[in-house]
């Protein structure tokens, strides 16, 4: 009984808080609607001349600052807008997110792209009747002020506004009055009230935005060009993955998005561009958790003449280059840990980060049952199908990337798990891979690459095979890809980056949906 009538409550609760929205758009319609009738319809203003956002104000303030003039007794004299100097003036825009009516003088905050900055209305400044629209108006509402910086006998940075408009009449009530935005789920699927709402989750963004300007910024240093690529495609090859499938109807075909960024970026290798590279959305069928997006941002970059340890000479001062531009300091705080890019990054082949941490040497280790005895010992599952290559890289990830915080090059990983990649001189059973894991992540791959066209078209052939033994994930033989191949490719390095993983890392985010503007969601009412 006692869960039935909470039950009850909460659903009385949920209904009551709906009745209050509702009945609060409908005032606010009611206000627009008078408006309109006035002949002052907001949604009729075509645009507003913005000088300065606030973040110009602060950080100006002593150049923008004006003092009106006092009478005798000290008092400030009420100054027309065309008194203040030109060069005084501001003119900003945004959104009402407070309001404090005391008689014929309010205070009010707006919030534009870069914070918020006070309001000093008066009714003497603006006139009576543009006081008394000023009253009317709601939170959340878009207005643009005229007027001149000064300091509140607090001290704090506002603006004496001299003109003020509405530009934009909102309709739905802001859910700071219903105590915030904090339910997850409705922040994600209303990203444009969370980004409103919480000046946490605008800074997250506005670093992700530099992290890419810094990204860019870095390449063309180093002369890379950037490029795009299909990301509908005949083959979604260059990684391990499940792609979406559609139909293209004006061909009839069968189209794939793609998966990868790598086997269009080593064509144009091919055609002798050298340094290039791509910043762009991939999509993979595949599940959704903290670290994990059906389509995400990824970057595959490649450079002729140079192997996998110019990828990680690459790599390695990039992270730096970004944590000093983006955060101002190599010592990076993620969750209850400090990342230290500064220092140069440890170094492990695969089989000597299990060897430390779990105490098997798998060099030693001749035949595919002999791994398949040893996964059997410690619990691991595995197919078939797989090989000691397969068995090696599930005991890496089952027991050494958990123990992967401070940045670490994991190198020389097996043949069978490699498709794309050159195989070691030394030791043909292993290739010129590395994976840079920091805080237990895998934040890049890369190669020393493939170009060889017949030891590529065997490896695609393997492919082939294991996706007919039921692997949704191999890759499958790209024939223009091995035309190109046989064009010529120069020896060559390549690694792609999560991009989305490493805004995660600079900006301290728990999950991937915290970096993603619009993240994957089930539809609502499935």
């Amino acid at each position: 009984m006692d869960i039935e009538r909470g039950i009850k409550v909460a659903d009385n609760n949920q209904k009551n808080q709906v009745e209050d929205v509702n009945r609060l758009r409908q005032v606010r319609r009611d206000k627009l609607a008078e408006l309109q009738a006035a002949g002052k319809d907001p949604f009729q203003i075509v645009k507003y001349d913005q000088t300065h956002h606030t973040k110009d104000i602060r950080d100006n303030f002593e150049s923008l600052e004006f003092v009106p003039p006092v009478d005798e007794e000290g008092k400030a004299l009420l100054v027309e807008l065309s008194d203040v100097p030109a060069e005084k003036v501001v003119s900003i825009a945004g959104r009402m997110m407070s309001k404090r009516v005391m008689g014929k003088a309010s205070f009010a905050g707006l919030q534009d792209r870069d914070g918020r900055m006070q309001l000093y209305v008066s009714r003497n400044d603006i006139g009576e009747e543009a006081y008394a629209a000023f009253k009317k108006m709601d939170i959340g509402d878009i207005i643009g002020v005229k007027g001149f910086a000064f300091k509140t006998r607090t001290g704090e940075i506002s603006v004496h506004v001299k003109e003020l408009v509405l530009l934009s009449k909102s309709l739905m009530p802001l859910p700071e009055k219903f105590h915030g935005l904090t339910d997850t789920e409705i922040r994600y699927r209303q990203r444009y009230v969370d980004l409103i709402m919480n000046e946490d989750v605008r800074e997250t963004f506005k670093k992700r935005s530099a992290i890419l300007r810094e990204i860019r910024n870095f390449l063309a240093a180093r002369d890379f060009m950037e490029v795009e690529t299909p990301m509908l495609v005949e083959n979604a090859g260059g990684a391990a993955a499940r792609p979406f499938v559609t139909h293209y109807n004006a061909l009839d075909e069968e189209r794939k998005l793609r998966i990868s960024l790598e086997l269009y970026l080593k064509r144009l290798i091919v055609g002798g561009l050298e340094r290039v590279y791509e910043i762009g959305r991939v999509f993979r069928n595949e599940g959704v958790d903290t670290r994990h997006n059906p389509e995400f941002t990824l970057m595959e970059l490649y450079q002729a003449y140079t192997d996998y340890e110019g990828m990680m000479e690459l790599t390695e001062s990039m992270f730096r280059y970004l944590a000093e531009k983006v955060c101002g300091t190599t010592q990076i705080k993620y969750g209850d840990n400090i990342i230290d890019l500064g220092k140069p990054f440890e170094r492990l082949t695969m089989n000597d980060a299990i060897k430390k941490y779990v105490g098997i040497d798998f060099d030693t280790v001749e035949t595919d049952e002999e791994a398949k005895a040893l996964a059997k010992e410690h619990h691991i599952e595995f197919e078939d199908r797989h090989t000691k290559g397969d068995i090696i890289n599930l005991f890496f990830e089952e027991f050494c990337e958990k123990n992967l915080i401070q940045p670490t090059f994991i190198m020389d990983h097996p043949l069978a798990i490699s498709p794309l990649t050159k195989k070691k001189p030394t030791d043909p059973e292993k290739v010129e891979r590395f994976e840079l894991f920091i805080n237990t992540w895998e934040m890049c791959n890369a190669y020393s690459e493939l170009n060889d066209p017949i030891d590529q078209r065997k490896r695609f052939a393997a492919q082939d095979a294991n996706a007919a033994a039921g692997d949704e994930e191999a890759e499958h033989t790209d024939e223009d890809f091995l035309n190109a191949l046989e064009i010529g490719m120069a020896p060559t390095g390549g690694i792609g980056y999560g991009i989305d993983r490493l805004c995660m890392l600079l900006t301290d985010s728990a999950t991937i949906r915290d970096v993603l503007l619009f993240p994957t969601l089930k539809s609502t009412g499935k």
